[in-house]
């Protein structure tokens, strides 16, 4: 197990190099060492956008011994919600700070300048990045950045695009050009630090305590990798093969939740995209399974009407959601040009198309007008939603500086709260499911659908109290806090069960029981709690918009009366906890 954390202060361009086994060795890696690492580094009462931020790396002890262990938790305080930041991704980011020998990095302060680092084995490197300041282009910039640091070893490229210099709320981190650090605006973070990139590379090798147990647990994990069903899913369509099923069950938000059918959805399915628009399938480091799906799209070159460039964009169900059906985008060509240019920019995908969904129902209102938005924003209209796009990452109007503050905030300086599809702050995810997948996104320590997936829940238990709703969603919580401390993919929880994980861990030198597991993941979602309190959560303030309870779900209508009774019942549940 790495037991090394790396400290990178930017305010003085320095960096420290601690050995922490103890650290390791209660809280494993990923989450729950990263709560930890925010409670000694950072004032829970800070800016988010101040340099006393602080940004922690932090990767699991099964990387890079297992397959579909590869993934890093970032954990920073969002600037978008105001409390908790925490985004996983996957990629060679993991593999990558671990062949250069450390458990967790911790960035602090912030440069006067722009700035860039490369990590290595006991050494950083503080780069000029002025040159790269400005590039509004993530792509452009890892691409530069791949010709000006080439290096042996395992290497992984961090970086922002114009979004997150200009710091939109909502801006995330790219990495390996087709992953994220996505939602809760870890790009923002690292804009307000004058932090352009962060490069690690490194060769350290990994040897297990026991290679011929090591290798009988690996094989294991890899056969039930390659032969589960639902494994075979993400490799063939990817999580786009959720669009057709969700909008059979009247689950699919369309036109900014008016409807939960969208009448498109077979045209922008997994389906459709595979068979028209896949050019590759790619994997993150020590993955079987390759859910990743890039689509090719032609675009044609000014004045050039036969002669093309061809982009590969990665695709998938979020992303078909928020910029497809939730803005009424029924052509695959239009749903790939909006991907690639939130990509270009930087921004998150779902709080970009939960946001341009609500400037829509805005100005067809009238509660906005052309004036504040500088585009007639129309439902399927693709040319509008480029330039709007273009808008929210210029800010030419006091319209887009507050559109660039997320859904929330610009609906409490225009009106339009009912519609406005925030929960905590964070916008909406693709589940229009029931009760269990709302509760989930306003109770989760991320707002996001997968602290706890209640959609799931939705979808294989009816009739449930309030009560029960909550207990079982604090229940998977607390267990995904030991996966993502791991750090393991989410698509492989069904393989990485507790017993599955204790024997894991034994050839690698260390013994944990499934039990000791189950308290721990307790534990460590009480650890986060306390520390999203810390920041300023209240549960208090948790509301839901108004437009929940008028769509009806796979549950039908859903009762405001429910909803407040669950949410009481949590606010008791989190009092007790604390």
């Amino acid at each position: 197990m790495r037991d090394v954390v790396l400290v990178i202060d930017l305010n003085n361009y320095t960096y420290e190099v601690e050995h922490r086994p103890e650290l390791f060795e209660k809280w494993l890696g990923g989450t729950g060492v990263a709560v930890q690492l925010m409670r000694e580094h950072m004032d829970p009462k800070a800016d988010p956008l101040s340099p006393e931020n602080v940004i922690v790396f932090a990767t699991g002890p099964l990387t890079p011994a297992y397959p579909l262990a590869s993934k890093t938790v970032a954990m920073f305080k969002s600037p978008l919600t105001g409390n908790l930041g925490e985004s996983h991704a996957g990629g060679r980011t993991a593999v990558s700070i671990a062949a250069a020998g450390y458990g967790a990095i911790v960035i602090k302060g912030a440069s006067k300048k722009p700035v860039y680092l490369v990590v290595e084995p006991g050494k950083v490197h503080f780069r000029d990045g002025r040159v790269l300041w400005g590039i509004p282009d993530s792509l452009i910039v890892g691409r530069i950045l791949a010709e000006n640091e080439s290096g042996r070893g395992t290497r992984t490229m961090m970086r922002i695009g114009g979004a997150g210099e200009r710091l939109v709320r909502y801006s995330c981190v790219t990495t390996e050009t087709y992953r994220h650090f996505g939602r809760l605006g870890l790009g923002a973070v690292f804009g307000s630090k004058k932090l352009k990139a962060l490069i690690v590379r490194g060769r350290k090798k990994y040897l297990p305590a026991d290679g011929k147990k090591y290798r009988e647990v690996y094989d294991e994990i890899y056969r039930m990798a390659i032969e589960s069903d639902a494994m075979k899913k993400y490799h063939l369509l990817g999580t786009a093969a959720n669009v057709i099923p969700l909008n059979e069950l009247n689950a699919l938000p369309t036109k900014n939740l008016k409807a939960a059918r969208f009448e498109k959805a077979e045209e922008i399915s997994g389906e459709a995209l595979a068979e028209h628009n896949l050019g590759r399938r790619i994997a993150c480091s020590h993955c079987p399974v390759a859910c990743i799906h890039l689509a090719a799209l032609r675009l044609p070159y000014e004045n050039e009407p036969y002669f093309f460039r061809t982009i590969m964009i990665s695709y998938d169900y979020e992303l078909i959601y928020s910029l497809g059906s939730m803005l009424g985008i029924g052509r695959r060509d239009d749903l790939l040009r909006l991907i690639h240019r939130v990509e270009t920019y930087g921004l998150d995908a779902m709080s970009t198309g939960v946001c341009l969904a609500w400037a829509t129902e805005a100005l067809e209102r009238g509660i906005i007008t052309e004036r504040e938005t500088l585009v007639k924003l129309n439902f399927g209209d693709v040319e509008s939603y480029l330039k709007a796009i273009d808008y929210i990452y210029e800010q030419p109007t006091e319209f887009y500086k507050h559109l660039a503050m997320g859904v929330q905030h610009a609906s409490e300086i225009y009106g339009g709260r009912e519609f406005a599809l925030a929960f905590g702050g964070n916008e909406m995810p693709g589940y229009h499911t029931g009760y269990a997948a709302v509760l989930g996104y306003l109770t989760g320590m991320r707002h996001s659908h997968l602290d706890s997936a209640g959609y799931s829940l939705d979808q294989k238990v009816k009739d449930l109290s309030p009560e029960e709703v909550i207990n079982r969603l604090i229940e998977e919580e607390s267990w995904r806090q030991v996966l993502s401390s791991l750090v393991v993919c989410f698509f492989a929880r069904g393989i990485y069960t507790p017993e599955v994980i204790s024997r894991a861990f034994e050839p690698l030198g260390y013994s944990i029981s499934p039990d000791e597991l189950k308290n721990l993941g307790t534990e460590i979602y009480r650890e986060k709690a306390r520390l999203k309190v810390a920041m300023g959560f209240n549960p208090k303030k948790l509301s839901v918009p108004k437009r929940i309870f008028e769509t009806p779900s796979l549950h039908g209508k859903l009762s405001e009366e429910f909803m407040a009774r669950a949410l009481d019942y949590y606010r008791k549940r989190l009092e007790e906890m604390l």
